[in-house]
């Protein structure tokens, strides 16, 4: 059994071809600047790069081209389109219609249509590719994933905002959360890892890149998780604010007289690691002006986004009244050991010890934590293809 494992956005592609008999990544690849000029696609096979500079005018040319780099007879790993036998579509946000990964049919996409208010940025893109698949390849089967499914376990009183309740029933304003495969994934790795049973576990897990959350996972099910009706809440991201008392975005609406768009860029694309440091949005670059250039403003970026981590941690502890593990995930998560020193400094009162020489660990699953702290502390990659690729494999089967 062959998945092909499509990511869309608005103007780029990710893709991977997974084997199911192993589970082994056949070829990934990246197709970015669709609708732009220099669209290019980069297919790496065994670690070693295809690359295909071709003008893409939209994603039905960008699935062609993907389609093509998978069956090329010098770079492709497959002879013909035949042998995939599904592809599993990472959709971002399925609201509280989808609780569970579905297969794809007439009515599933008129709910991914009534789901695109909710996500305007990301679920149009996801619905192109799925269109742009189902036009390409009409006779295989397709499957949605959706990063909100695994969020939809969190209670009542967990998702509800104190606001009038027409709101939620009206207008589905709650919680909803994301990065749920990650979460997911990496939830059932450390169960494996910890040789327990994920039903009997609390864990924390920690998906800390560009865009970051922190989830509370009891018995396998998410709790609770930091990002709410849109990716903004919770921790303060690349160029995202995070949560802010609400009326500061009304009192600098009316002060630099901005309207609802420039306001909303503001928050998302212009706050975070960006806006506090005046840097980069990139934690790496950050990092670096703070260590080599005593630059101040990039240390404290550094230090809000650890602190608000550390909150988090705390608060789900509370939460699920103890903790059994904290996991740390993407690409701070897995390669930072300063950041994870950081927001693990003073948790020893939880029980949670991280090893300074074990913390070392970088993209790798490892152990970080003491051999004598009561709460382990784990790395593991994540992999949010895979879960899409199983999720897909067990409803076509």
């Amino acid at each position: 059994m062959k998945i092909l494992v499509i990511n869309c956005g608005s103007s780029s592609l990710k893709y991977q071809l997974i084997n199911m008999e192993n589970e082994q990544c056949l070829a990934l690849g990246l197709v970015e600047r669709i609708a732009a000029k220099g669209s290019i696609l980069t297919q790496k096979v065994n670690g070693e790069k295809y690359i295909i500079e071709e003008t893409m005018k939209n994603h039905t040319d960008a699935i062609k081209l993907v389609l093509a780099a998978l069956v090329d007879r010098k770079h492709g790993v497959i002879k013909e389109l035949n042998e995939i036998d599904a592809v599993g579509h990472r959709v971002v946000h399925g609201g509280e219609k989808y609780a569970k990964s579905v297969i794809i049919n007439d009515g599933v996409m008129i709910g991914l249509d009534e789901c695109t208010k909710l996500a305007p940025l990301h679920n149009p893109a996801n619905i192109m590719g799925i269109n742009a698949c189902k036009k390409l390849m009409p006779n295989t089967q397709m499957v949605a994933v959706f990063d909100t499914a695994f969020h939809q376990t969190i209670p009542e009183v967990a998702y509800m905002y104190p606001l009038p309740y027409y709101l939620y029933t009206d207008y589905g304003i709650r919680k909803y959360g994301f990065h749920g495969t990650s979460h997911k994934y990496i939830s059932v790795r450390a169960a494996k890892m910890m040789g327990r049973d994920i039903k009997d576990l609390k864990l924390i897990t920690c998906h800390l890149g560009n865009g970051a959350s922190v989830s509370a996972v009891k018995d396998g099910k998410s709790v609770e998780t930091s990002m709410g009706f849109t990716p903004l809440e919770g921790l303060a991201m690349g160029t995202r604010c995070g949560s802010i008392d609400p009326a500061i975005l009304i009192y600098i609406m009316k002060e630099l007289n901005l309207t609802i768009d420039e306001a909303n860029d503001l928050m998302n694309k212009e706050s975070g690691f960006l806006g506090v440091s005046g840097v980069s949005s990139d934690f790496r670059d950050v990092e670096s002006a703070a260590m080599n250039d005593g630059n101040k403003r990039a240390q404290l970026a550094i230090d809000i986004f650890c602190y608000g981590v550390k909150k988090f941690i705390g608060a789900y502890a509370a939460v699920m009244e103890g903790v059994d593990a904290i996991i740390f995930t993407a690409g701070l998560g897995e390669n930072s050991p300063r950041t994870r020193a950081r927001i693990c400094k003073g948790l020893e009162f939880l029980g949670a010890v991280l090893d300074k020489t074990k913390n070392n660990a970088v993209g790798i699953c490892a152990e970080l934590s003491t051999d004598d702290s009561k709460i382990k502390i784990l790395v593991i990659p994540t992999n949010e293809e895979l879960v899409i690729a199983r999720d897909t494999n067990a409803l076509i089967k």
